[in-house]
C-alpha cells in the first residue's frame, strides 16, 4: 500500500502544469537530439545544465530525465532512416532497421522501435518504483567504508562493461580519477596539481569535460569524415503499422529485450549501450522461424529487441543513482551534477528528505514515455526533413550553443578554452578507440572515493582492516575481485568481445 501512496504523491507532483511542460520540453529536446547524428544525450544534458540553475529542482531533473530517455527514442529514427546512429546505443538498430527502410518498410521499423521502447520504458519505471524503497533501506546501513567499497565495485563494473579494450577502459578510469584530484584539498585547504594557474584551484569543471569530450569531440570526429559518409537517405515512409506477422515476431523479442535491459541498466557502467548490444546478440542466437528474414537483411526482431533493451536500461539506471548515490553511467553522472547544483545530495536520504522530488521524478517517467509515443510516430515526417539539413550548417550552431552554455556557468573565458582543449582530447580518444564514459565516471567518483576513504581511515584511526572487517564492505570488495577474475577468464573475454561486435 505504501508504494501506491508514494506513487499517488509522485503523480500529484508530476501532473502540475509546470512539471508537465518541463517533461514535454525534455522529451521533445531528447527526441530532437537523438535524431541529430553525433549529438548524444550526454552532450545535450551537459549543454543544458547551466540552464537548469534558475529552475526548481524537481522541474530541472524531470526535464533532464526526459532528455535522456527521449534520446534513446530519437536515436532509432536516424539509425533506421539514414544508417547513422543518432545515439550510441542505436548502433545495433542500424543493422536491420536501415535494411528494412531500403526495402520500403521504414514505417513498420519505426513503429516497432517506438512501441517496443514504450513498453520497455513503462516496465523499467515500474521496476524502479518497486525496488527503490527496499534498496534505500539497505543504503542507510552504509558507512564511509561501505561507500568506498561500493565505488570500487562501480569503477570495476564500468571497466568490465565498457566496450573495447579493458586496458584502455582502465586507463580512462585512472585518468578520470587523477583529474578529480586537481583543485583544493578539502582537508588541508592546499591547492593540488593546479600548476600555479588560479583558475585550476577550484578544479576542472565537470561541464567543461563533459561538453568538450562528448560534444566538441563528436563534432570534430564527424567533420573529419568525407561528406558523402554523412549523406542523407530520405526514404518515403509509407504504411506505419507493422503486420500481424511482424507483431508475432516482435512480441517475444520485445519481452526478451525488456528483461535484459532492466537487469543490465542497474549494473555500474552498463546502461543502454551494453543492453542494446547484448539484446541483439541474443536475438541472433535465437532460431529463425520459417520464412523469417535473416538478421542483417531487415529482420524486425533486430530493431524491436535492442530498442526495448536500451529504453528499459535507461529507466533502471536511475535505481543506483537515486538509492545509493552512485551514477552507473555517464548520463547519470551528469544527473549527479544537476542534483549537486540544486544542493541535493544524491543517495538514500533523497527519498526521505525530498520525497516530492524522488516520486515526482519516477511518476514523470510514465508521463514522459506516453508523451514520447505520441510525439514520435506523427512527427516522423518532420524528423526526416530535419535530417536533410546539411551538417556544415548544423555544427556551427552546436559549437556556439556549447560555448554560450560553458561561459554562462562561471562567466569565464578560461572555460571556453578548456572546452576546446577537451574537444581535441575527445577526438583523439575517438581515434584511439577509447571510450570516454569511464573517464567521466572516474572524475565524478574520484573525489567521493577520496572523501569516504579519508573518513573511514579517520574513524578507524588509520586501521586499513576496516574495509574487510565490516561485512557489507568486505562483501562489496569480494564482488569486485570476483568480477575481475571472471572477466580475465579466456572464455568470458571472448564472449565479451563478441557482445560488442556490431555485425
Amino acid at each position: 500500500m505504501e508504494l501506491f501512496d508514494n506513487l499517488a504523491l509522485g503523480f500529484g507532483v508530476a501532473f502540475t502544469f509546470q512539471n508537465l511542460i518541463y517533461a514535454f520540453i525534455g522529451c521533445l529536446l531528447g527526441t530532437l537530439i537523438g535524431v541529430l547524428p553525433g549529438v548524444g544525450p550526454v552532450a545535450t544534458i551537459a549543454m543544458l545544465l547551466p540552464a537548469t540553475y534558475a529552475l526548481p529542482p524537481v522541474a530541472a531533473l524531470i526535464m533532464l530525465a526526459g532528455i535522456y530517455y527521449g534520446a534513446q527514442y530519437g536515436g532509432s529514427t536516424t539509425a533506421i532512416l539514414v544508417n547513422l546512429p543518432g545515439e550510441a546505443s542505436s548502433v545495433v538498430t542500424m543493422i536491420d532497421g536501415y535494411q528494412m527502410a531500403r526495402k520500403g518498410r521504414a514505417g513498420p521499423a519505426l513503429a516497432a522501435a517506438g512501441l517496443g521502447s514504450f513498453f520497455a520504458g513503462c516496465v523499467g519505471t515500474l521496476i524502479l518504483a518497486a525496488f527503490a524503497g527496499p534498496l534505500t533501506e539497505v543504503a542507510f546501513k552504509f558507512g564511509p567504508a561501505e561507500y568506498f567499497s561500493l565505488m570500487v565495485l562501480g569503477l570495476i563494473g564500468a571497466v568490465v562493461l565498457a566496450s573495447g579494450s579493458l586496458i584502455k577502459a582502465v586507463g580512462m578510469i585512472v585518468l578520470g580519477l587523477l583529474m578529480g584530484l586537481i583543485g583544493t584539498d578539502v582537508n588541508s585547504g592546499v591547492a593540488r596539481f593546479s600548476f600555479d594557474i588560479p583558475e585550476l584551484t577550484d578544479g576542472v569543471g565537470f561541464i567543461v569535460i563533459a561538453m568538450g569530450v562528448f560534444g566538441y569531440g563528436e563534432i570534430i570526429s564527424n567533420l573529419s569524415k568525407p561528406e558523402e559518409e554523412r549523406e542523407v537517405f530520405t526514404a518515403k515512409v509509407t504504411g506505419l503499422m507493422p503486420s500481424a506477422e511482424d507483431f508475432k515476431n516482435m512480441v517475444p523479442a520485445v519481452l526478451r529485450g525488456t528483461a535484459l535491459g532492466s537487469a543490465l541498466g542497474i549494473l555500474p557502467g552498463g546502461g543502454a549501450l551494453l543492453a542494446a548490444f547484448a539484446a541483439y546478440t541474443i536475438e541472433k542466437k535465437t532460431k529463425l522461424r520459417p520464412g523469417e528474414v535473416p538478421f542483417g537483411q531487415g529482420n524486425i526482431r533486430g530493431v524491436a529487441s535492442p530498442e526495448s533493451a536500451n529504453n528499459s536500461a535507461s529507466q533502471t539506471s536511475f535505481i543506483p543513482l537515486l538509492t545509493l548515490g552512485i551514477p552507473p553511467n555517464a548520463v547519470m553522472a551528469l544527473m549527479v551534477g544537476a542534483m549537486t547544483i540544486h544542493n541535493i545530495q544524491p543517495g538514500p536520504q533523497v527519498m526521505t528528505s525530498n520525497p516530492e522530488l524522488f516520486w515526482g521524478l519516477i511518476a514523470s517517467m510514465w508521463i514522459g514515455n506516453a508523451m514520447l509515443i505520441i510525439l514520435n510516430l506523427p512527427l516522423i515526417g518532420i524528423w526526416i526533413k530535419l535530417l536533410s539539413v546539411p551538417y556544415r550548417w548544423l555544427f556551427p550552431a552546436i559549437v556556439l550553443f556549447c560555448a554560450i552554455g560553458v561561459y554562462s556557468t562561471n562567466n569565464n573565458t578560461w572555460d571556453i578554452w578548456m572546452v576546446a582543449m577537451f574537444g581535441v582530447i575527445g577526438y583523439v580518444f575517438i581515434k584511439l578507440g577509447m571510450e570516454p564514459a569511464p573517464l567521466l565516471l572516474g572524475f565524478i567518483l574520484g573525489p567521493m572515493m577520496e572523501e569516504n576513504l579519508r573518513r573511514a581511515m579517520l574513524l578507524s584511526r588509520g586501521d586499513w582492516s576496516v574495509f574487510v572487517t565490516r561485512p557489507l564492505s568486505a562483501g562489496l570488495l569480494a564482488a569486485a575481485l570476483l568480477l575481475l577474475i571472471i572477466v580475465a577468464l579466456p572464455s568470458i573475454k571472448s564472449k565479451r568481445e563478441e557482445a560488442f561486435v556490431e555485425e
